[in-house]
């Protein structure tokens, strides 16, 4: 159990002794260390409840609370907090649990659930474009946090592989198609037969109607568009593949759209006859009369030309995941102005009998400098394998720069993780709900809270290790002793990992972490420039080489769990 848990429970056990809720006892890492380590407002909550003296409520929790052996007397300050110092050495013992430890002190969750994460989820025949990566990112992240706590995760990336589209790439291929430069590039070759045909059929209304008969005889079965449409699938996979691996993404499944196409049928006549969905003007939807919040938005299920939906789509995909994977919960990594289509295929959901925890993690938008959403000058999306090579090739020029003894082959593989990093380090550090700008020279930058940044200080901790077994100095872990405030400030971050990451799951929120991540690299510095490492000696430098170890080693999981590597040099 972690400090912050084992403070909870003694809270806990005070609220019950002087006859108060003991749901309030909620101890948090305090927001001005000057008063303390951790806090509990769980006085004041109570205050208002039962309509008491705050500070009075405080001090009689105070008389049944017992943390002698972990703190020192705790305090009672502003309207009623309750502060709790740690005493060092329960903060020694804490961080030699952790030293001792291959999980850095992550306790794993005591009922572990099985998570199913959505996200990513490009479409075929389309290049992956900047407007892919938050979802791409965000979800990779969350699966692997909620993999570190234990949790059985399941992540999909439910592709966009079946739609209207197909008729004008498929009339596109037979008619217009450039083998040569399909071979060579080709989404890009796609992406042109569907632009030409979409561009002819203004001039020509006759070619819809064509078109539209390629398309119903793809989703009928006809052996040749059949063909086509599994060629189209499995080149743009290949190129997604490719960004994928560049990223260090991976995916447990890729059910696409397709998969659940004959389902979509008998499941729209099952809701009929159940009533949980009814015809209106040709059309099927589900009324959630009742609801002030979708009371004049029903969610539609068939069109009136007999057309399926997303909501259709995405009702049939939960339906076959409650069956195969009987999740506790279902993610959706997707942008908030999807906000009121997963609203409606929730409530519906709910309407079926689902008690599954589903959830739609958005977020906002990338914008340009200009704060307009990212585009080319063309006004197209900039597309997501162009934007990583730019990062990787800016990131080559500082790293040449700054370490031209490097190999050309070292540089390059330094440029790719610092490259990577930063972009997926830039999304990740802000609130995933908010809008950002796009800049490079501040995700590239070895100051402020950014990928190099943390990369360095790692790269900086290792280097002392390096330094000090070419003075022929011991590096083996010691145990460590807390006798400076600059140590105990870097401890006390130390064993908050566990409790960071608990936080970040929580509200789906990695950027808790990114702040978690870029505050030890502060306090880390902090401690260096007050506390010789190298230059101390005896039982000193054995405890400040661990307490620098451990930092290093954390800074290194914590970045892989945004999914971000580490160099040894830069």
């Amino acid at each position: 159990m972690s400090l912050q848990a084992t403070l909870s429970v003694r809270v806990a056990s005070a609220l019950q002794a002087a006859g108060i809720e003991d749901s309030l006892a909620v101890v948090m890492p305090s927001v001005d260390t000057r008063f303390g380590d951790y806090q509990t407002n769980a006085a004041m909550v109570a205050a208002k409840a039962l309509k008491k003296n705050p500070r009075e409520l405080a001090a009689s929790i105070l008389s049944h609370l017992h943390v002698e052996d972990l703190c020192e007397v705790p305090t009672v300050a502003g309207a009623g907090f309750i502060n709790f110092k740690v005493l060092d050495a329960t903060l020694s013992e804490a961080l030699n649990g952790v030293r001792g430890d291959g999980r850095l002190g992550v306790i794993p969750v005591g009922s572990p659930k099985t998570i199913i994460i959505d996200f990513s989820s490009p479409n075929v025949a389309k290049p992956m474009h900047v407007g892919h990566i938050r979802s791409t990112i965000l979800g990779d992240s969350l699966a692997r946090i909620a993999r570190r706590l234990g949790h059985r995760v399941v992540t999909d990336n439910h592709i966009g592989d079946w739609g209207t589209q197909f008729g004008k790439v498929i009339h596109g291929w037979k008619h217009l198609l450039n083998a040569e430069a399909l071979e060579k590039a080709p989404i890009a070759e796609l992406v042109r037969l569907y632009r030409e045909v979409n561009s002819a059929e203004e001039n020509n209304p006759g070619l819809k109607e064509t078109v539209r008969h390629e398309l119903v005889k793809l989703q009928q079965g006809d052996p040749e568009n059949l063909e086509i449409w599994k060629q189209a699938v499995a080149l743009s996979w290949k190129e997604f593949e490719r960004l994928y691996g560049l990223l260090d993404i991976t995916f447990d499944e890729r059910l696409g759209e397709s998969f659940y196409n004959d389902a979509l049928a008998p499941l729209v006549e099952r809701l009929l006859n159940e009533e949980i969905a009814e015809k209106s003007e040709g059309a099927v939807c589900v009324f959630f009369r009742g609801s002030p919040e979708l009371e004049e938005k029903p969610c539609l299920i068939r069109k009136s030309d007999g057309g399926f939906l997303y909501a259709t789509t995405d009702l049939a995909t939960l339906e076959y995941r409650e069956q195969r994977w009987k999740p506790d919960a279902v993610w959706y990594v997707t942008g908030a102005p999807q906000q009121l289509h997963f609203e409606q295929v929730f409530a519906t959901a709910r309407r079926m009998g689902v008690t599954t925890d589903l959830r739609h993690i958005a977020f906002g938008s990338i914008l340009g400098e200009d704060r307009k959403m990212m585009k080319t000058r063309s006004g197209e999306n900039v597309e997501l394998g162009g934007l990583l090579s730019e990062a990787i090739e800016r990131a080559l020029t500082v790293v040449a720069e700054k370490n031209p003894d490097l190999s050309k082959d070292q540089q390059e593989e330094v440029a790719r993780i610092i490259g990577l990093g930063a972009v997926k380090y830039a999304d990740l550090m802000q609130h995933r709900l908010t809008d950002y700008v796009f800049s490079w020279d501040k995700m590239l930058s070895f100051q402020g809270n950014t990928a190099p940044y943390l990369q360095n200080a790692y790269v900086r901790i290792r280097s002392i290790f390096r330094k000090a077994e070419a003075e022929g100095i011991s590096t083996a872990v010691s145990p460590i002793v807390i006798a400076d405030l600059a140590e105990r400030a870097l401890a006390l971050q130390i064993i908050q990992f566990s409790e960071v990451l608990y936080t970040v799951l929580e509200d789906q929120r990695p950027n808790l972490l990114c702040l978690y991540l870029y505050e030890l690299a502060d306090r880390f510095h902090k401690f260096y420039e007050a506390c010789p490492v190298i230059k101390s000696g005896g039982d000193v430098r054995a405890s400040r080489l661990t307490l620098a170890g451990l930092t290093a080693d954390i800074l290194r999981d914590g970045l892989g769990l945004l999914g971000i590597r580490v160099p040894e040099r830069m």
